[in-house]
Protein backbone atom coordinates (compact mmCIF):
# COMPACT_ATOMS: atom_id res chain seq x y z
CA UNK A 1 0.00 0.00 0.00
CA UNK A 2 1.53 3.66 -1.02
CA UNK A 3 1.40 5.99 1.66
CA UNK A 4 -0.30 9.41 0.40
CA UNK A 5 1.77 12.45 0.14
CA UNK A 6 0.55 14.49 3.83
CA UNK A 7 -1.60 17.46 2.18
CA UNK A 8 -3.44 19.95 4.48
CA UNK A 9 -7.10 18.40 4.36
CA UNK A 10 -6.61 15.17 3.86
CA UNK A 11 -8.27 12.65 5.83
CA UNK A 12 -6.37 9.61 6.79
CA UNK A 13 -6.71 6.55 9.47
CA UNK A 14 -4.73 7.13 12.30
CA UNK A 15 -4.13 5.95 16.04
CA UNK A 16 -4.93 9.18 17.68
CA UNK A 17 -3.25 9.88 21.08
CA UNK A 18 -5.93 12.13 23.33
CA UNK A 19 -4.23 15.09 25.29
CA UNK A 20 -5.97 13.40 28.48
CA UNK A 21 -4.15 9.92 27.56
CA UNK A 22 -0.78 11.33 26.90
CA UNK A 23 -0.92 13.21 30.34
CA UNK A 24 -2.11 9.78 32.11
CA UNK A 25 1.05 8.11 30.43
CA UNK A 26 0.40 6.59 27.67
CA UNK A 27 1.96 6.90 24.40
CA UNK A 28 -0.37 4.95 22.05
CA UNK A 29 -4.05 5.67 21.03
CA UNK A 30 -6.25 3.25 22.41
CA UNK A 31 -8.88 3.42 18.86
CA UNK A 32 -8.05 4.18 15.52
CA UNK A 33 -9.55 7.61 14.05
CA UNK A 34 -9.99 9.73 10.85
CA UNK A 35 -8.10 12.35 11.31
CA UNK A 36 -7.07 15.57 9.42
CA UNK A 37 -3.96 17.06 8.39
CA UNK A 38 -4.60 20.57 9.20
CA UNK A 39 -0.65 21.05 8.85
CA UNK A 40 2.36 19.62 6.87
CA UNK A 41 5.74 21.58 6.93
CA UNK A 42 8.39 20.31 4.71
CA UNK A 43 11.86 20.05 6.38
CA UNK A 44 15.48 20.08 4.48
CA UNK A 45 16.61 16.95 4.57
CA UNK A 46 13.62 15.16 6.97
CA UNK A 47 10.51 14.27 6.94
CA UNK A 48 7.75 17.10 7.07
CA UNK A 49 6.42 17.34 10.10
CA UNK A 50 2.94 16.81 10.16
CA UNK A 51 -0.59 18.00 12.71
CA UNK A 52 -2.90 15.53 12.64
CA UNK A 53 -6.88 16.45 14.18
CA UNK A 54 -8.99 14.25 15.37
CA UNK A 55 -12.34 13.23 14.23
CA UNK A 56 -15.11 11.68 17.47
CA UNK A 57 -18.66 10.90 17.34
CA UNK A 58 -18.25 12.50 20.73
CA UNK A 59 -20.14 15.52 20.44
CA UNK A 60 -17.99 18.71 21.98
CA UNK A 61 -18.54 20.07 25.22
CA UNK A 62 -16.97 23.25 23.54
CA UNK A 63 -18.91 24.15 20.51
CA UNK A 64 -15.67 25.96 19.19
CA UNK A 65 -13.23 23.62 19.96
CA UNK A 66 -14.92 21.25 17.19
CA UNK A 67 -16.31 21.94 13.76
CA UNK A 68 -19.25 19.64 12.69
CA UNK A 69 -18.65 17.63 9.32
CA UNK A 70 -21.77 17.46 7.15
CA UNK A 71 -23.38 14.59 6.07
CA UNK A 72 -22.70 14.51 2.43
CA UNK A 73 -19.18 14.97 3.12
CA UNK A 74 -19.06 11.73 5.47
CA UNK A 75 -20.48 9.74 2.72
CA UNK A 76 -17.88 11.47 0.24
CA UNK A 77 -15.33 10.41 2.37
CA UNK A 78 -17.00 7.09 2.83
CA UNK A 79 -17.09 7.55 6.71
CA UNK A 80 -20.02 5.76 8.74
CA UNK A 81 -23.58 7.26 8.74
CA UNK A 82 -23.40 8.72 12.64
CA UNK A 83 -22.54 12.60 13.21
CA UNK A 84 -18.82 13.38 13.32
CA UNK A 85 -16.82 16.66 15.04
CA UNK A 86 -13.50 17.55 14.34
CA UNK A 87 -11.80 18.67 17.28
CA UNK A 88 -9.22 21.57 16.95
CA UNK A 89 -8.65 22.19 19.97
CA UNK A 90 -6.26 19.60 20.13
CA UNK A 91 -4.04 17.77 17.51
CA UNK A 92 -1.14 15.54 17.19
CA UNK A 93 2.38 16.58 15.80
CA UNK A 94 4.74 13.75 14.24
CA UNK A 95 7.13 13.19 11.08
CA UNK A 96 5.70 11.44 8.52
CA UNK A 97 4.65 8.85 8.06
CA UNK A 98 4.90 7.99 11.48
CA UNK A 99 4.12 4.97 13.17
CA UNK A 100 0.64 5.47 13.81
CA UNK A 101 -0.85 5.60 10.27
CA UNK A 102 -3.46 2.68 10.07
CA UNK A 103 -5.02 1.24 6.73
CA UNK A 104 -8.53 2.54 6.51
CA UNK A 105 -11.78 0.45 7.56
CA UNK A 106 -13.06 0.73 3.77
CA UNK A 107 -9.56 -0.44 2.67
CA UNK A 108 -7.39 1.00 -0.22
CA UNK A 109 -4.73 2.49 1.79
CA UNK A 110 -4.36 4.92 4.56
CA UNK A 111 -6.46 7.89 3.04
CA UNK A 112 -10.19 8.56 2.97
CA UNK A 113 -9.96 11.36 0.57
CA UNK A 114 -10.15 15.59 0.92
CA UNK A 115 -12.20 17.56 2.64
CA UNK A 116 -14.15 20.12 0.61
CA UNK A 117 -12.47 23.51 0.87
CA UNK A 118 -14.71 25.46 2.43
CA UNK A 119 -14.95 22.67 5.42
CA UNK A 120 -11.12 22.73 5.86
CA UNK A 121 -11.04 26.46 5.70
CA UNK A 122 -13.60 26.92 8.87
CA UNK A 123 -11.44 24.05 10.41
CA UNK A 124 -8.09 25.85 9.72
CA UNK A 125 -9.99 28.90 11.35
CA UNK A 126 -10.95 27.38 14.30
CA UNK A 127 -7.85 25.63 15.07
CA UNK A 128 -5.60 28.63 14.26
CA UNK A 129 -7.69 30.53 16.85
CA UNK A 130 -7.57 28.11 19.55
CA UNK A 131 -3.39 28.08 19.21
CA UNK A 132 -3.45 32.01 18.51
CA UNK A 133 -4.71 32.29 22.09
CA UNK A 134 -2.56 29.17 23.70
CA UNK A 135 -5.37 26.92 24.11
CA UNK A 136 -4.39 24.27 21.60
CA UNK A 137 -3.04 21.24 23.18
CA UNK A 138 -0.34 20.19 20.62
CA UNK A 139 0.81 16.10 21.26
CA UNK A 140 4.35 15.44 19.99
CA UNK A 141 4.56 11.65 18.82
CA UNK A 142 7.59 11.79 17.48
Amino acid sequence: MALPEPEPGLVVSYAYLWHREAVAGLDEGRKDHPGVIVLSVRQPRASPMVTVLPITHSPPHDQAAAVEIPAAVKRHLRLDDAPSWIVVSEGNVFDWPGYDLRPTVTGGGYAYGFLPPRLFSRVVTAFAGFHRRGRSRLTSRS
